[in-house]
C-alpha cells in the first residue's frame, strides 16, 4: 500500500472516531433531555433544558462540519499523482511533510511524521499550486518542496 493510501486511511479512521464521539455526545444529550422532561418543573428545570438544547445544537454543528470533512476526503483519489500541489497531495519539504486533505494533526507512517492539513489552512493555501523546488515562507520559516506524491 502506498504512503498516500495509508495517510488517506488514517484520515478516514480519525474522522470516523470523531464522528462516533459526536454521535455519543448527541445521544447523551438526548437522553438527558428526556430525563429532564420527567424532572420537576420550575426555573431550574427550564435552565437545564435550555443548556441541554444548546449542547445538542453545538454537537449538531460539529456533526455538520465533520460531514463536510468526510465528503471532502472522499473527493480525494489516493492513486492520483500531480506535478503541482493539490487536494490529496503528499508534500515533502525541507522542514515537514504534509498531506493536503483534512485537518487531523500529525500522522506517523513507518516512523515518519506527516501533518494532515486542510487546503484552507494558511500553510495549505501557501502550498497549493506549488511545484518541486519552490520555496515557501510561512511565518519566519523558509522551506523548499522536495517531493510531491
Amino acid at each position: 500500500m502506498n504512503i498516500k493510501q495509508q495517510l488517506y486511511n488514517q484520515c478516514q479512521d480519525r474522522l470516523n472516531q470523531r464522528l462516533e464521539v459526536i454521535k455519543h455526545k448527541i445521544s447523551d444529550v438526548q437522553n438527558a433531555l428526556q430525563s429532564e422532561t420527567k424532572s420537576t418543573a420550575g426555573d431550574k428545570h427550564e435552565t437545564g433544558r435550555a443548556m441541554l438544547q444548546l449542547e445538542r445544537e453545538k454537537a449538531g454543528n460539529q456533526m455538520a462540519q465533520l460531514q463536510k470533512q468526510i465528503e471532502l476526503l472522499h473527493k480525494i483519489n489516493p492513486e492520483l499523482v500531480t506535478k503541482k500541489v493539490a487536494l490529496g497531495s503528499v508534500v515533502k519539504t525541507s522542514e515537514a511533510n504534509y498531506f493536503i486533505a483534512v485537518s487531523v494533526g500529525e500522522i506517523k507512517i513507518k516512523g515518519k511524521g506527516y501533518f494532515g492539513i486542510s487546503a484552507a489552512t494558511p500553510i495549505g493555501q501557501l502550498l497549493l499550486s506549488k511545484q518541486v523546488g519552490d520555496t515557501i515562507q510561512f511565518r519566519s520559516q523558509h522551506f523548499t518542496i522536495i517531493e510531491i506524491l
